[in-house]
């Protein structure tokens, strides 16, 4: 008797049913998830004689797509294809047919839906779009599962489209330049979970990253070098397109300026010389939007950046203008006088009205970060919202703000992945907010959202373990019915597209180890890996505090470097813990805490062995962790534990909460969880 699980949009119960509880393996890989499934007894089996064909009039795009198709199901099966590329349909009679309506434009709300059937015999993917086909195709590679006999999809019936049409990733490539293969492989990993806007975050106080042959002095002397070609730009933009990506470009203006004016300083508001900003912080450099050179150059720069990058949507920036310099300069505040302006805002206002008439000229609509934001402004801006209860703002407050003025919008709030919180605190952020009331047609003006990685503290060594995987599961977010919300299925999903990502060439699971070597010298890496995977990296930017402490050319090759979100044992630890107070007499949990206890038991032991000034820095909270691993596992093994113990466990947790070398030891909740369990139960033995 056939199984079938139901996924409805407008059903939390069948959600819960299908992956609530999340029993089915064959569909462990799928991220995000399906809008609706139907899963069958039987399976497809991957043999040499697969061949995909696609109709006659398949686009490039498509050819493109099904030959790495193809190819990446080669590499995850080790089958030998006899047939390496796609064939047309009429030519050959193939197990796996594609077949669509019409070429997709990369716009928005261009037609991404798709039908994925398989059965024992075969499989069809059909779709209005060749950009719905290629969503389907990400689908299919991470339906392939294997048994002891051979690889194969399992019988499916897949209905799906997207919950939102703006699902975007921001790279800020200006504080740290990020080289093309950075870029590339990000673009490989947003396609295959389904991200489809690219937002690229060109220009900042530490660099103009874009070669302009209209005013090359923002390239030669605001980018210490590092900078994309006009040729590179376009190859970037090729291999966005060719997986169903947009490319969002944004020139932050008139704050976050230091390097367009280190090139062009006759448009700045204050008369200095003006250098590229070597900190990460909010700098005082801005734009003078009273002087008409100031829109000269920036018409004919966005002529040059419109005619480059074909998105009808532009990024201005717009953000964390405080002033400063406007308020300072006497011709600046007559000017406001004689417009009757009181305020910066309403300056900044008339600066980015002069923007979107420019801008229309190229036939660009702009996009701007929320402090954009004046009924002045032309409701074909879309609000960028990125603000949230540290600034002021409850999370999604400014969204709400903009749709109230007739804006569509994006958030971003919730999803700052530099921040280094943990993944369920991104997960469970929702574009729509919960308790906000909105009619049929404001929820339409919610296009979606974008995740960003700010880039102060990264480096291309580290910039894959601060995106991924955690941006596969804001995906979701993005993608899936709003219902899908089960935390423990997101996680069990996400640990495993973790691995798919790094088949795609995503670093940020081989460049841990690559951080560790050079911070012990050595192959022998196994206590400070384990040390590694029970620390995260301080969060919120207090590593880096008022921007000073790192500067663009630090070096970002630190313990802390190596250590990400969701520490991989603490989680498991702390699962552990809470079942052990449940179960008390679960031998098995008993062994498995014993066997994490043991192991730090001895984690300052072995690091002793190692002896430079950068690993030294962090031996003593090893020796903390292993003091305090050794009094519990004499519990966990002997389950009991004396008062004196306890008073030490206590000073020890005290020192374990202080954070070392900008990392912190994520244990500690763990370890207070059960600490105050051994008080409650010594205080029922005393009595």
């Amino acid at each position: 008797m056939r199984r079938i699980f139901f996924i409805l949009l407008f059903s939390l119960f069948i959600i819960q049913l299908g992956f609530g509880q999340y029993k089915d393996k064959d569909l462990s890989n799928l991220m995000p998830l399906p809008k609706k499934i139907e899963l069958y007894d039987g399976k497809f089996i991957i043999d040499k004689d697969f061949v995909v064909s696609i109709q006659n009039n398949s686009s490039k795009r498509i050819e493109k797509a099904v030959t790495r198709f193809v190819r990446k199901l080669s590499n995850e099966t080790g089958v030998f294809f006899k047939h390496g590329f796609p064939v047309k349909q009429k030519d050959h009679i193939s197990p796996f047919k594609i077949a669509y309506k019409r070429e997709g434009k990369l716009k928005l709300f261009e037609d991404e839906s798709y039908i994925l059937n398989v059965s024992s015999k075969n499989i069809e993917l059909s779709a209005p779009t060749d950009i719905g086909v290629l969503r389907g195709l990400e689908t299919l590679l991470q339906l392939v599962r294997s048994n002891a006999e051979h690889f194969y999809v399992p019988s499916i019936n897949i209905i799906d489209s997207p919950r939102y049409p703006w699902r975007g990733l921001m790279i800020d490539v200006a504080r740290h330049f990020q080289p093309l293969d950075v870029i590339k492989r990000n673009l490989d990993a947003m396609a295959a979970v389904k991200l489809n806007v690219f937002h690229w975050h060109l220009t900042d106080d530490q660099g103009f990253r874009v070669e302009s042959k209209t005013y090359p002095k923002l390239h030669e002397l605001g980018s210490d070098g590092q900078y994309y070609t006009h040729e590179q730009i376009r190859e970037v933009i090729q291999y966005a397109s060719d997986r169903g990506i947009r490319v969002l470009p944004e020139f932050d203006v008139p704050g976050h300026a230091t390097a367009i004016l280190t090139a062009y300083p006759e448009i700045a508001s204050k008369d200095t010389t003006y250098q590229i900003e070597r900190n990460a912080g909010i700098f005082h450099p801005t734009l003078d939007p009273t002087n008409e050179k100031t829109y000269e150059l920036l018409s004919s720069l966005f002529e040059e950046m419109a005619s480059l990058f074909p998105d009808e949507y532009f990024h201005i920036g717009g953000d964390e203008n405080e002033g400063k310099h406007w308020d300072e300069n006497q011709k600046i505040k007559k000017f406001k006088e004689q417009h009757g302006m009181k305020t910066n805002h309403e300056l900044q206002t008339h600066f980015n009205i002069r923007l979107q008439k420019i801008l229309k000229e190229y036939n660009k609509k702009i996009v701007g970060w929320e402090e954009i934001m004046s009924p002045e402004i032309e409701k074909s801006a879309i609000i960028h919202s990125w603000r949230g209860v540290n600034e002021g703002l409850p999370a999604g407050e400014s969204l709400i703000q903009a749709i109230k003025l007739g804006y569509q919008t994006i958030l971003s709030n919730g999803y700052y992945v530099d921040l280094m919180l943990p993944v369920e605190d991104h997960y469970l952020v929702d574009p729509h907010p919960k308790g906000v009331n909105l009619t049929k047609e404001q929820e339409k003006m919610i296009l979606g959202g974008e995740v960003t990685m700010w880039s102060e503290l990264v480096t291309p060594v580290t910039i894959d373990s601060r995106i991924w995987p955690r941006t596969a599961a804001v995906a979701e977010r993005f993608w899936s019915p709003r219902e899908v919300t089960d935390i423990e299925s997101m996680n069990v999903r996400l640990e495993n597209v973790s691995l798919q990502l790094e088949k795609l060439g995503i670093t940020h699971i081989r460049n841990k180890e690559v951080i560790l070597r050079n911070i012990t010298k050595s192959n022998d890496i196994r206590a400070i890996l384990a040390l590694s995977k029970v620390c995260e990296p301080l969060k919120k930017y207090t590593r880096n505090k008022g921007g000073m402490e790192y500067q663009t050319y630090a070096p970002f090759t630190l313990f802390a470097d190596a250590c990400t979100s969701d520490a991989k044992d603490a989680k498991a630890f702390g699962k552990l813990v809470s079942q052990l107070i449940e179960q008390p007499n679960d031998k098995k949990i008993r062994i498995q805490l014993n066997q994490y206890l043991q192991r730090w038991s001895l984690l300052s032991s072995n690091l002793d062995d190692f002896d430079n000034p950068i690993i030294n820095q962090i031996k003593p909270m090893a020796e903390n962790l292993s003091k305090i691993s050794y009094i519990l596992n004499y519990y966990v093994k002997n389950n009991k534990i004396t008062s004196a113990q306890l008073e030490v466990l206590d000073k020890y947790i005290e020192m374990a909460k202080v954070p070392v070398v900008d990392v912190e030891l994520v244990l500690v909740p763990s370890f207070e969880k059960l600490i105050k369990h051994l008080k409650k139960q010594e205080k029922v033995m005393n009595k």
